[in-house]
């Protein structure tokens, strides 16, 4: 027969919506429990599914929409770049790959070299090959010449460190690296086993940690200055500074996830920045390219002189087309006054929500940087997430399902937070 023809936005028909919640219950794999909305479209902090309702975003899709839907500069650089050319492949040098490394490398004072992937679990998976590579050159270097006699003798571990360190409440993917440094074990234990080799160590406890990493097995330590899964929980100055030294001391890489706090959702460039740390390697990824898949991995060279042509690799990784996009995404966060501006409006929403939601008595602390921004509570806040979607506005939990998430577009307006405190006040009313 015929091929069938795939209606475009415009021709979609008016039961459109239904029919797409039918189609994923048959055909997706179940992997989401969601809501029965569908959205159509979106502009700006607004959505608007299939049946013309609009809502207010503080989710921004996980925090990936830094600016907003459909931002016109985005779309534009989108698609003139997709009429050029969109994917080549690794194997070939291509202009926008190299512009977007050279802007980001210049943004991060640590950083000398930056790899590409296509999501914040492939940036963690990719920094937990470096570790392991670097670890092993710096092992070969101290130990080569030596018999193995002599080794032992001289202490020196069995084989290269291979071990990791990671904190309780992180995340840091899906994938099976990553997950193996993930803390939820609801997230891991169904796939036990996992790489071998991880470490928990409660966050924020440095002496914990100063005995859980050693040199002689520790090739890397993962930490989110900013927790976003784990409940929106800012890392200490002194907990941050104390890793460093710790790293430094026992020649172990500290890596920052900074999937979902950098890129400007904290008013500062990179959540780092608010501590004066650096580290050896920072992942990257959610709203770098505005919405297309990207993630990246910055690193020192003392990192990148371990890794060699083939160590490792990905097909779609850097392509032209996400590179323009996340050019003009870093453009945007990067100009004069944007940074200040999320700084300034982070503070004016966790102030609003401490004046109105303060006295519940479900709510125990309003926390966060920017504008990630987290309302702990003491009960699992499910109803007021599904009341607020009741609403018009999406937001999201975090932590143990006790924490009320919110991660709206960087360019959210004050009116607009006006109208979500006002929403998540009534919601909260009816919460008791």
């Amino acid at each position: 027969g015929a091929a069938a023809q795939t209606p475009g936005v415009a021709a979609r028909a008016p039961d459109a919506g239904p029919a797409a919640v039918r189609d994923a219950g048959q055909y997706l794999l179940g992997t989401y429990a969601r809501p029965e909305v569908v959205f159509a479209r979106g502009r700006g902090c607004e959505l608007v599914d299939t049946e013309g309702r609009a809502y207010l975003d503080f989710t921004a899709g996980i925090a990936v929409n830094a600016l907003g839907h459909s931002d016109p500069g985005w779309v534009e650089a989108v698609q003139a770049q997709a009429a050029e050319l969109v994917h080549v492949s690794n194997l070939y040098h291509t202009v926008p790959q190299a512009e977007l490394a050279k802007a980001l490398v210049g943004t991060a004072a640590f950083a000398d070299r930056v790899f590409f992937c296509n999501s914040g679990t492939e940036a963690n998976e990719a920094a937990i090959k470096f570790c392991r590579k670097v670890a092993r050159a710096r092992w070969e270097a101290r130990t080569a010449g030596r018999p193995p006699l002599a080794e032992a003798f001289h202490g020196a571990a069995a084989g290269p460190p291979s071990e990791f360190v990671s904190f309780s409440s992180g995340f840091h993917g899906r994938t099976m690296g990553a997950l193996a440094l993930t803390w939820k074990s609801q997230y891991r234990d169904p796939f036990a086993p996992l790489m071998p080799g991880g470490r928990y160590v409660a966050f924020g406890d440095l002496d914990a940690a100063k005995r859980a990493i050693r040199g002689s097995r520790t090739c890397g330590v993962f930490v989110e200055p900013i927790q976003g899964e784990g409940g929106v929980r800012p890392a200490e100055q002194a907990f941050l500074q104390g890793l460093r030294e710790i790293c430094s001391e026992e020649g172990v890489a500290l890596v920052f996830d900074e999937v979902q706090c950098g890129l400007g959702r904290t008013g500062k460039l990179y959540a780092y920045e608010h501590y004066g740390v650096e580290p050896d390697i920072m992942t990257l990824a959610k709203p770098l390219a505005g919405g297309l898949p990207i993630g990246a991995v910055l690193l020192t060279d003392e990192v990148a002189s371990a890794i060699k042509p083939g160590d490792h690799g990905s097909t779609f990784a850097g392509n032209p087309l996400v590179c323009a996009a996340a050019t003009h995404v870093l453009g945007t966060i990067t100009a004069p006054g944007f940074l200040k501006g999320v700084e300034d409006k982070g503070e004016y929403l966790k102030q609003q929500l401490a004046e109105r939601l303060g006295g519940h008595p479900r709510v125990q602390e309003v926390r966060g940087t920017g504008l990630i921004v987290g309302v702990q509570c003491s009960a699992p806040v499910g109803p007021v997430v599904a009341s607020a979607l009741d609403k018009g506005l999406l937001v999201i939990s975090a932590g143990e399902g006790d924490v009320l998430r919110m991660v709206p577009p960087l360019v959210v307006s004050r009116e607009e937070i006006d109208r979500a405190v006002t929403t998540l006040t009534e919601c909260f009313e009816a919460w008791r």
